[in-house]
């Protein structure tokens, strides 16, 4: 089955888009056309997201759905008279908060992204620049700064884990790709040593590995899967024998790997 769904908001579209996605992920037998529409804050541009709305549900022959984060009243009654299924994402959760607050919402636009109301804006800039800074071994004089130092083979979501946990929650965490040389020597790079507490492993299947290199070096030794086992084998070896936890990153989102690593190390999130 295909359905559309809208995202539409009249700042950033972030809050309509996210939590619309978790909530579609959870029909996983619907093949949705997901599209984020933000900066919806005119009547105008209301009425052209109806005729959208509109087209997609023709072309569909069932109504889109629509998430929106929507402030304006007169927008809202605007994309109502199209022939989308809306679901007020505000309204939904604002309504019980101020009951239960006995305190009415300011209903401001794009209140949870602006950096004018984020005291962690600048924090997490500095975080996203440590991990870059500190990507793929580049540099390893900054390890005492870390939060924590994600260790594993080539290419098994080292860098995204380390940008999503800056991003998302501040976390300082750099990382260091172990090669060839490190299994041959079985044991942990002397960098890496002095810093044991702050490590955390990551693995993945060898097929998988071996796709994602293919990506990158096609036809290498480097992306065959006998190297690609080979490695990957090795370092849980050296991950059993250190006594570093790790997980296997090969069925997780990066959202998932990051939140079980915070758990499994205690790091304290320095904004939610």
């Amino acid at each position: 089955m295909k359905r559309t769904a809208f995202f539409i908001s009249d700042g950033t579209g972030i809050t309509a888009e996210t939590l619309g996605q978790s909530l579609l992920a959870q029909f996983e037998n619907i093949d949705f056309t997901k599209l984020t529409r933000p900066y919806i804050d005119s009547k105008e541009k209301a009425r052209a997201m109806v005729q959208q709305i509109n087209n997609a549900a023709e072309k569909d022959g069932v109504r889109p759905i629509i998430f929106d984060t929507l402030v304006n009243q007169e927008i809202r009654e605007v994309l109502a008279e199209s022939e989308g299924f809306m679901i007020d994402i505000f309204s939904t959760f604002l309504a019980p908060l101020e009951h239960e607050l006995k305190e009415r919402s300011s209903y401001s636009v794009g209140k949870s992204h602006s950096i004018g109301h984020n005291s962690n804006y600048m924090e997490r800039i500095e975080a996203v620049n440590f991990a870059l800074d500190n990507d793929d071994g580049a540099r390893t004089h900054y390890y005492d700064k870390a939060d924590l130092i994600l260790v594993g083979v080539s290419r098994c979501g080292k860098t995204p884990t380390c940008l999503y946990m800056a991003m998302q929650y501040g976390i300082r965490a750099a990382n260091y790709p172990l090669t060839e040389d490190d299994m041959e020597r079985l044991q942990l790079p002397a960098v890496l040593k002095q810093h044991r507490h702050k490590l955390f492993g990551l693995t993945i299947d060898p097929d998988r590995l071996t796709a994602i290199r293919h990506e990158r070096k096609p036809n290498s030794r480097y992306a065959s899967f006998a190297q690609c086992e080979f490695e990957v084998r090795e370092v849980e070896n050296l991950f059993r024998r250190e006594n570093i936890t790790f997980i296997n990153s090969t069925s997780f989102s990066v959202e998932e790997i990051s939140a079980k690593i915070l758990v499994e190390k205690g790091v304290e999130r320095r904004f939610k």
